[in-house]
C-alpha cells in the first residue's frame, strides 16, 4: 500500500487498542503504528504495523448518527470469513473480533495483512492482454468455488434464512433506499413498484453470497494470476447464486466514466472474457445454471447498488461519511437508477 493511499487521520486513542491486542494475538509487542486506507466506503479500515507484524482492522463507522437498519455488519464479515478459512475461497487470517465499544468506540475486528496487489480500474491497463484473462479466469474460478460451498458443512446454516431471497432483498433495499433518500429519483420510484411485481419465478437456490464480489474486493498475488485474499464482507449472507454472479458482472453493463464500468469497452481486444464465455466457465465450475431473465438480475443489482450510493450520499449530508471518495460515489445513486430501469424496461418488453 503506497503512502498516496492511506490516511493519518485517526479517529480513536491507539493506546487502549494496543493494550487490548497484546493480550489476544502473539506479535504484538511495542507500539503500533495505525493508517487508514483510502478504501472503505463503509466500514472505515485501517493497516496496523508493528516493529514484525503487520495487521488490518476493519471497524464500524464513529457513532455520529443512527445507522442504517444491517448495515456495518463487522461481526458477520468476521464470522463468514473465519468459517471460510481452509475453503476454496481465499480469506485472510481472522486474529479477533472484539464486541466491547468501551475500547476503541466502536467494535472492529483485526485479520491478517495480505501483502498483494488490488486493481481498482477493470479494465486493466497496466496488464498484458494474456494476464488480464488470466486474472478473470482466477476471478471465474473463485467466485464459482464460493457457490458451492455447503453452508451447513462450515457452520453457516443460519447464516441467512432460506429461500425467497430476492423478494427479502427488494424489501431491505427499498427500505434502506427511503430512509436514506435526500433527493427525488424517477427512476428509482419505478425500480421500486416493478421489482416486486416481476419477481423470478424460481427462487430457492441457496448458497454463501458475498454480495459486493468486484475485483477491487480481492488482493491477488504480487506477481501471478492468483488471489490470495476475497476482503469486504459485509453484504455476505445465504442467498441467490445468480443474484450474487449478476452482481458480480454488473460492471460490464455500466458505462466506463461511471465506477470503472466494462459497458463500452471491447472487453475480447483487451482478453478479458466475453459475458457468454465467462457465463458458461462459471455454469461448468460452480455446477449450477444461470437461467432466467439476466435482464432483470442486471436491474435488480443496479437497484440495489443505486441504494448503496444513496446511503453513501446520506452519510455525506450528515457528515458521517467515512471516504474521501463519498461524495462523488453518493453521486451516482440516480445513474445507476437510470441504467437500472433500462434493463427492467428490457425485461419487461420480453415478459
Amino acid at each position: 500500500m503506497s503512502e498516496s493511499e492511506i490516511r493519518r487521520d485517526l479517529p480513536f486513542a491507539i493506546e487502549p487498542l494496543q493494550a487490548y491486542l497484546r493480550e489476544r494475538i502473539d506479535g504484538v509487542q511495542g507500539n503500533l503504528q495505525l493508517v487508514r486506507f483510502k478504501g472503505g466506503q463503509s466500514n472505515p479500515t485501517f493497516l496496523l504495523e508493528s516493529s514484525t507484524h503487520r495487521y488490518v482492522l476493519r471497524a464500524k463507522p464513529a457513532p455520529v448518527a443512527e445507522l442504517l437498519p444491517s448495515a456495518h455488519a463487522i461481526e458477520r464479515e468476521y464470522r463468514v470469513q473465519a468459517a471460510l478459512a481452509g475453503s476454496e475461497v481465499p480469506v485472510a487470517h481472522m486474529h479477533c473480533l472484539c464486541e466491547d465499544e468501551s475500547v476503541i468506540g466502536r467494535a472492529f475486528y483485526v485479520m491478517q495483512h495480505v501483502e498483494g496487489r488490488v486493481f481498482w480500474d477493470q479494465a486493466l491497463p497496466d496488464s498484458s492482454r494474456s494476464e488480464r484473462g488470466a486474472l478473470y479466469d482466477e476471478f471465474n474460478r473463485v467466485i464459482s468455488a464460493l457457490h458451492r460451498v455447503d453452508p451447513e458443512a462450515i457452520g453457516l446454516g443460519d447464516f441467512g434464512k432460506h429461500g425467497d431471497y430476492m423478494a427479502r432483498q427488494i424489501r431491505r433495499w427499498s427500505k434502506q433506499f427511503e430512509a436514506s433518500r435526500t433527493i427525488p429519483i424517477a427512476a428509482m420510484d419505478r425500480l421500486l413498484e416493478w421489482l416486486p411485481a416481476h419477481l423470478p419465478a424460481d427462487d430457492t437456490a441457496v448458497a454463501i453470497v458475498h454480495g459486493d464480489c468486484r475485483l477491487d474486493n480481492l488482493i491477488f498475488h504480487p506477481t501471478e494470476p492468483r488471489i490470495l485474499a476475497v476482503i469486504d464482507w459485509e453484504l455476505s449472507t445465504l442467498g441467490n447464486p445468480q443474484a450474487d454472479f449478476a452482481y458480480h458482472m454488473m460492471s460490464r453493463h455500466i458505462p466506463r466514466g461511471a465506477m470503472r464500468g466494462l459497458g463500452d469497452v471491447d472487453v475480447e481486444a483487451l482478453g478479458i472474457p466475453s459475458e457468454a464465455s465467462y457465463i458458461a466457465d462459471y455454469e461448468r465450475r460452480s455446477g449450477r445454471r444461470v437461467s432466467g431473465d439476466w435482464n432483470y438480475y442486471l436491474a435488480y443489482n443496479l437497484f440495489r447498488l443505486a441504494a448503496i450510493c444513496q446511503g453513501i450520499a446520506k452519510r455525506v449530508d450528515e457528515g458521517t461519511a467515512s471516504n474521501a471518495q463519498a461524495a462523488e460515489t453518493g453521486a451516482m445513486a440516480a445513474p445507476l437508477a437510470e441504467l437500472g430501469w433500462q434493463f427492467a424496461r428490457k425485461a419487461g418488453a420480453r415478459a
